[in-house]
């Protein structure tokens, strides 16, 4: 008998599957193994389409979704064409009518195709996005960001910014530390996040608009988030599993590990943890960042940046975070949840998933439903297999396993 037989056993009709039935559910399991979790909401992944379907589509990047346990994801606009103005947009949405299968919630570009000279057509696209976002590219002039700051304050929008200085990036690829160091890479030091965080969260502070920062990978930007949240700043971060999981002790001579920003000091990890159990990071997302394999082949100074992650995220972090008594359950869940959904008001309907917390087994690329392959964590043993993922009361993803 089939999870999903077992499920329908509870009743008949499309409310079997509502959330007020989660608890009826659960307990028909009637065992600490199988757990049942709202669908987890990712504010940071990258579907590739339209422009770069090689490396992933919206079909292809919900399907991945759905087999991680997520319902509602934001994919970010350095796309072809990037979605800069109603008539941009217009593509993605149409795709996402036609493919998605769970919640798809769009970003728009900050600046004209994401290339910092003038500001998108903001009051034109704020009522189809969920945030503006340059994700890829730091906004490098701080009174442009002064203004797309005050636009998305009138608007009601959050300007969420992946913060990097340009000018100190000096040709880097990797974290500027011991690693690049002693195996010849240039590195890309801590400062080119840090600085442009610590410039964005006095603008945010003066204009009043609602910030969030991408990806945070540095202690220096754990430290100045935590203050300025402290002094009434409306600010939010997140950061991604494998900055908490991995830092530069962990590189291989493999493109693998390659991603921006890059994997850091320990104790840079040890200081992003930390503001993971004290609440200074807001939400953990992916940054979900499929290439092809070519792309990927080519080493660390060669390979393009970027992971997979959708569907390692909740097995990697329940492992190595809450059996290891670093988190407590309920906690991992609401920075997949509760937290980001809350921050950019996406809705939780009729979505969750069912997870076999005692499966264990290695991470196989070869069964990711992403195009993208990409992880560092091939290989790793980990515990917890999303067995049924519901959104809206469908079923978007069942796991090929007889209980």
């Amino acid at each position: 008998m089939t999870v999903f037989d077992k499920i329908q056993k509870l009743g008949s009709g499309a409310d079997v599957f509502s959330v007020q039935n989660a608890d009826a559910i659960a307990a028909f399991f009637n065992s600490e193994r199988y757990m049942l979790f709202p669908g987890f909401c990712d504010v940071h992944v990258h579907f590739r389409e339209p422009g770069f379907s090689y490396k992933e589509t919206i079909a292809s990047g919900c399907l991945a979704a759905a087999h991680g346990g997520y319902t509602a994801v934001c994919p970010m606009p350095n796309l072809n064409p990037v979605p800069d103005s109603p008539e941009t947009l217009e593509p993605q949405l149409e795709i996402i009518r036609r493919d998605a299968c769970i919640g798809v919630y769009p970003y728009a570009a900050i600046t004209r195709e994401e290339k910092g000279e003038a500001l998108s057509d903001m009051e034109a696209l704020a009522g189809q996005v969920v945030a503006f976002s340059d994700d890829g590219h730091g906004v490098q002039s701080a009174e442009q960001m002064r203004e797309a700051m005050l636009r998305a304050k009138e608007l009601g929008k959050l300007i969420v910014a992946h913060c990097e200085d340009n000018s100190l990036l000096r040709g880097g690829y990797i974290h500027d530390g011991a690693y690049a160091a002693a195996h010849g890479h240039k590195g890309i030091c801590s400062e080119s996040e840090w600085r442009q965080i610590e410039r964005d969260l006095k603008l945010a502070e003066e204009t009043g608009c609602g910030y969030h920062v991408c990806h945070i990978s540095a202690k220096e930007s754990v430290a100045l988030i935590r203050d300025a949240k402290k002094s009434g700043v409306d600010v939010s971060c997140e950061t991604g599993p494998h900055y908490l999981l991995l830092d530069e002790n962990d590189l291989r001579e493999d493109g693998w590990f390659k991603m921006n920003p890059p994997l850091r000091a320990r104790q840079d990890r040890e200081a992003l943890l930390e503001g993971v159990c004290d609440g200074t990071i807001d939400m953990i997302a992916t940054d979900h960042a499929p290439h092809s394999a070519e792309e990927k082949a080519k080493g660390l100074a060669g390979s393009a940046f970027g992971i997979v992650g959708l569907e390692t995220a909740f097995p990697l972090l329940y492992t190595e975070l809450v059996k290891k008594g670093v988190l407590r359950l309920e906690q991992l869940v609401g920075l997949l949840t509760t937290k980001p959904r809350a921050r950019f008001r996406i809705p939780l309907g009729n979505d969750f998933s069912v997870w076999d917390l005692d499966a264990e087994y290695a991470i196989d690329p070869a069964d990711f439903m992403s195009r993208g392959k990409a992880t560092p964590f091939a290989g790793r043993r980990v515990s917890g297999k999303c067995l049924l993922t519901v959104y809206k009361g469908n079923i978007v993803y069942q796991a090929a396993m007889e209980e």
